[in-house]
């Protein structure tokens, strides 16, 4: 097939993905053959089963191979007369199942610091129960679809939450959505067409990014900082690309953990006014802040801003209930777009996640909640210092930590080899905008409570695990 040269200062890892590259492009390799299974093509080679997964991902993410479970690693077809891939519709390289494949086969390992939901235990099923058996007593309506904007209750009370944080707004401004990657998923196809210049937090959240690029924009990355956004680097790019839309999430970023502050939002409204740019402000941590910080929207009160919440980090993801506020016009037009792609959202949901967040108990469970996580943000920075990380930022709230190590140059190898452990981690490719390796690794606090874990981490960075994460 080819041959790897262990002396060679190209890494081994780039070899095999130039050498299938080659094979494909030259047609020894036809669309729809097999490659060799990892573990065989590691034998016959004599590399590691980890170097080979890194650089079948990384031709997957290439547009050469598709990953078809339970069946291995397949060429992809190409369209031979631009040699780009047939089935990938617009013009990127990316597959756009390949991030989502990833989360789900794993989730069934049984530490889980990688992944991007709370425990079960943390979460107001309480609640939720109780509003299932109330819910139970009432007479439903189950003939019928719904309203296309929602459960009416349930879009007066966001109202009224978001007037707790500023933000004025009719009810007839809210639309119920499938959780918030439906809100996001909405309100990209309202915004973006195919070659229009996005702009994207850096690093952002994978599921936005697969989607945008499916629609055909332009990524054109962000980068973040501990207090917000790079906005030197931000106002050249704008100035560059003259973007339409801006995608980003002030506060407990994933998977930074960053906050943008105050002075931070107000410069990015100024050049949003200046350059004509619409924001898309993703807050959907907003009930895991303990502070009252101004958001986006509530200091443009939604003329440029769409703003995005969600109830899944708090309620339950199970019930997939998030929102989306906006200008009258853009919200007419997104629930239009709700409506052709899937008629309504689920009111039984709806109405179940209502009695929850009516229940006199939630804004107790929310007070504990953010205690809980402000205490599994402080042991879990501490343990992660103690065994040489770098820490991104420390929001001392919030789900996430992000952090690198100087001894791991690749997170995702890492992230194989702790896999084969029954431990999920979050490594940083997963969230950049080109899949490049990384050294970053995203920490969910909330499941950091395992000596299992701390073990790995310090055998994999030549450490000494001491001391209880919480």
């Amino acid at each position: 097939m080819f041959a790897l040269d262990p002396q060679s200062p190209t890494p081994l890892v780039q070899q095999i993905v130039d050498g299938f590259r080659e094979l494909i492009r030259a047609g020894v390799l036809r669309p729809g053959a097999k490659a060799p299974s990892i573990r065989q093509f590691a034998h016959a080679h004599g590399v590691s089963v980890y170097t080979v997964v890194d650089a079948y991902d990384r031709l997957v993410a290439l547009g050469y191979f598709v990953s078809r479970p339970h069946s291995g690693f397949f060429v992809r077809s190409r369209d031979v007369r631009t040699g780009t891939t047939a089935e990938a519709g617009p013009q990127y390289h990316f597959d756009s199942m390949w991030y989502l494949r990833r989360v789900f086969e794993n989730r069934n390992l049984r530490l889980k610091p990688g992944c991007g939901w709370l425990p079960h235990d943390w979460l107001f099923g309480d609640g939720v129960r109780r509003s299932l058996r109330a819910l139970a007593a009432q007479e439903v309506d189950l003939g019928g679809y719904g309203e296309p904007k929602g459960y009416t209750p349930l879009r007066q009370l966001v109202r009224d939450l978001l007037a707790e944080q500023e933000i004025a707004l009719t009810g007839d401004q809210v639309l119920l959505t499938h959780g918030s990657s439906q809100a996001m998923d909405l309100v990209a196809r309202r915004l973006v067409r195919p070659g229009d210049a996005v702009l994207v937090d850096e690093p952002g959240y994978p599921n936005l990014l697969f989607s945008l690029r499916f629609l055909g924009a332009r990524l054109i990355g962000v980068p973040r900082t501990p207090w917000g956004w790079d906005l030197a680097t931000l106002e050249a790019r704008i100035a560059e690309h003259a973007p339409k839309v801006l995608f980003t999430q002030p506060r407990l970023h994933s998977p930074t953990g960053s906050v943008a502050n105050l002075a931070q939002l107000h410069r990015l409204l100024q050049l949003a006014e200046r350059h004509g740019l619409r924001i898309v402000e993703n807050d959907l941590y907003a009930d895991l802040d303990p502070e009252p910080r101004p958001s986006l929207a509530s200091l443009d009160q939604l003329q440029r801003v769409i703003y995005i919440g969600s109830f899944s980090k708090t309620v339950s993801p199970n019930l997939r209930v998030g929102f989306v506020a906006a200008h009258p016009e853009v919200l007419e037009d997104l629930a239009q777009l709700k409506m052709i792609s899937g008629l309504t959202s689920s009111e039984f949901a709806e109405r179940l996640t209502y009695g929850a967040l009516t229940d006199g108990r939630w804004r107790k469970h929310l007070r504990g909640l953010r205690q809980r996580l402000a205490a599994a943000q402080q042991a879990t920075a501490e343990r992660l210092q103690r065994l040489g990380f770098e820490l991104f930022a420390q929001p001392g709230a919030g789900m996430f930590l992000w952090a690198r190590h100087p001894a791991i140059d690749n997170a995702s190898t890492l992230a194989y080899q702790a896999a084969e452990h029954d431990i999920l981690l979050g490594p940083g490719h997963l969230f950049g905008l080109d899949l490049a390796p990384s050294p970053w690794l995203r920490f969910n606090v909330a499941f950091c409570d395992d000596e299992a874990l701390w073990g790995f981490l310090a055998k994999a960075t030549g450490a000494q695990a001491t001391g209880a994460c919480h």
